[in-house]
């Protein structure tokens, strides 16, 4: 059953029915020429069918590890950057309690859960190995080739820390390794040390390995649901087979934010009005920065807290440079409901709302938004989940990963590759003098 919405009416006004209708025939052409498996970058094509091609197998083995990482730990570190990272952040933060790590273990009922080799501080690994401290732990090296920089360094370190606390023997059971299958530096190693070992798709890109491997056995080790993860970014595989704007709500928000793009918007804003979705906002920037931005084009990736950033972005949204437009991100139904008391002498004057549920207010919070920045010139659309399920998250994983492999072609550039990021890494490395640099 489809959790996903789209609401454009706010945009409505700064686009017509004929162009949505000229982008329509677009949209189609190129569903047809990813089905065909055809264009720049098709080999990196495997995310199309991993919901429907996942094997219980897998499944089942990522269960039994994670079960092993909850039995035998009380700290669990994954460690990747970029795609390696922020799906499985993403999934955390939206599916679980607001304060995960804090809970005590009794109600937990899992390790804490910690990221680490997306940054190079040193006050934030000394910090994460004092939080550490004595208390057992098990780590997921996340990584293609084994040797990107971030990782392997606090992999280095990390690994050994485990070797100290565990011995070498121990270490070899609560060190997790997710590579490529063949090849590769942290291939031969896990290979040497016999580490438990899951592959990376050959044919699945970084940004859109969340429902791979890469993504799940973090996600499984905080207690969310993978099956129904994976079901629901089934649905929406199906869903999205047509390009058909009637029954693709992915192919509608792909529709409306390349014609605005093409009206000189350029900036896009992620708008949502839940703290669960912080990091599913950095996840879509990544998805979305990292396939559209090619060719000194593309569409500026940004996003926003509301109705923290109300307070303070929220300024420049209204009266700023009308270069942007808004997507607004909602989640139609909270796990829990807190309603505002009666205060007697009401000194803060809130009265008014007495018996109202935070929700009800943070809706018309939204709303009221929304209806501004349209009259102040800001297009905007709305995406509404249903609620905070594994199933609805796998929904708008794959909704949001479809809808920018689309729009990479629309825009036509290739969607699946990173040429830009190649260049720091090799400026940087001809600074720390590697070899061959």
């Amino acid at each position: 059953m489809p959790k996903i919405t789209i609401n454009i009416d706010n945009a409505k006004p700064f686009i017509c029915d004929e162009e949505l209708a000229s982008i329509q025939k677009d949209i189609l052409k190129i569903h047809d020429q990813i089905k065909k498996g055809e264009g720049a970058g098709s080999s990196f094509l495997g995310w199309l069918n991993t919901p429907s091609t996942t094997e219980y197998k897998l499944i089942e083995k990522i269960n039994n590890t994670a079960e092993f990482i909850k039995d035998n730990s009380d700290i669990f570190i994954s460690i990747g950057i970029g795609g390696s990272y922020l799906g499985a952040k993403a999934a955390i933060e939206f599916a679980n309690h607001s304060f995960f790590n804090n809970l005590s273990q009794v109600d937990r009922n899992r390790p804490e859960i910690y990221f680490a080799g997306q940054n190079i501080s040193s006050d934030y690994l000394s910090d994460l190995i004092d939080i550490i401290g004595n208390k057992r732990i098990c780590i997921n090296v996340i990584s293609k080739s084994g040797t990107t920089l971030e990782p392997a360094v606090t992999f280095r370190i990390l690994k050994e820390l485990v070797e100290k606390r565990h011995g070498k023997d121990e270490a070899k059971k609560r060190i997790i390794v997710t590579t490529d299958k063949e090849k590769g530096a942290l291939k031969k190693l896990a290979v040497e040390k016999g580490y438990t070992t899951f592959e990376i798709p050959d044919d699945v890109g970084g940004r859109f390995s969340v429902l791979t491997p890469v993504g799940l056995i973090p996600i499984a080790v905080s207690g969310i649901n993978i099956e129904e993860l994976i079901n629901g970014a089934s649905v929406y595989e199906k869903l999205t087979s047509d390009g058909n704007f009637q029954s693709n709500p992915a192919s509608l928000y792909c529709a409306v934010r390349n014609l605005l793009y093409r009206k000189g918007k350029s900036t896009e804003i992620l708008s949502s009005f839940h703290p669960s979705l912080h990091f599913l906002a950095e996840w879509w920037k990544q998805l979305a920065g990292e396939s559209e931005g090619k060719n000194k084009s593309g569409i500026f990736p940004a996003s926003v807290d509301f109705t923290t950033d109300l307070h303070s972005m929220g300024q420049w949204i209204q009266d700023g440079q009308r270069t942007i437009f808004e997507t607004f991100l909602l989640i139609n139904k909270s796990n829990r409901e807190v309603k505002i008391p009666y205060l007697e002498d009401d000194q803060d004057g809130l009265n008014y709302i007495v018996g109202k549920s935070l929700d009800y207010v943070n809706d018309k919070a939204y709303k009221g938004t929304a209806d501004a920045h349209k009259t102040g010139g800001v297009p905007n659309m709305s995406i509404i989940l249903e609620d905070r399920s594994p199933n609805t998250l796998g929904q708008i994983f794959y909704f949001f990963e479809k809808a920018i492999a689309v729009s990479g072609y629309l825009q036509k550039v290739n969607p699946f590759d990173q040429p830009g990021v190649e260049f720091y890494k090799k400026n940087m490395f001809s600074l720390l003098g590697k070899p061959g640099a």
